[in-house]
């Protein structure tokens, strides 16, 4: 059982480092018969960098996915056994080359909830240093800072997009942290 669905079989269709594609026989609640083809993510984590003078720090990178570059927080999936602070720093650090001395926990999202299963941890990270990049070989990155009060406008103009981006955006915007 799921909910009030009956779960007859589960394929699983794909697999690789970061999800699984499910497919599931099931019995809908009304009684007929159907398939539900679910994604289920490693949980991840997002990190929203921020400065003395309220300068945020973004990638601005190349997604697949979208066919363009997106303006997104640095945010990264947790590696097996990894504590969601313990990924945080890592990420942040390998695409941003920051680390910080405050860390605040900003809760976590649950993304397009009627097809992944796809949990996210929130961080706002204070009391920046700054060092080198440690970035992925795949990873073409380009550090964006900008004014916190700039980030809003932004996303209030629909031009950063990005869910967990624009939540820790708002978040953090209203929250004054």
């Amino acid at each position: 059982m799921n909910g009030k669905w009956t779960v007859l079989d589960t394929e699983k269709k794909f697999q690789n480092d970061f999800f699984k594609v499910l497919e599931d026989q099931v019995i809908k609640p009304n009684g007929e018969r159907s398939t539900y083809a679910t994604i289920n993510y490693k949980p991840g984590v997002s990190i929203l960098p921020i400065d003395d003078e309220e300068n945020i720090y973004l990638t601005l990178q190349f997604r697949y996915a979208l066919g363009q570059k997106d303006l997104e927080v640095a945010a990264g999936a947790m590696d097996d056994g990894e504590k969601p602070l313990e990924a945080a720093r890592r990420e942040v650090k390998e695409e941003l080359g920051i680390s910080a001395g405050t860390w605040t926990e900003m809760g976590w999202l649950q993304g397009d909830t009627s097809l992944t299963n796809s949990k996210a941890y929130l961080f706002v990270a204070r009391h920046l240093r700054f060092e080198k990049p440690e970035r992925e070989s795949s990873e073409d990155i380009e550090t964006v800072k900008m004014p916190l009060a700039e980030a809003y406008q932004k996303v209030i103009d629909g031009e950063i997009t990005h869910d967990q981006t624009v939540v820790l955006i708002l978040k953090t915007y209203f929250l004054r942290l």
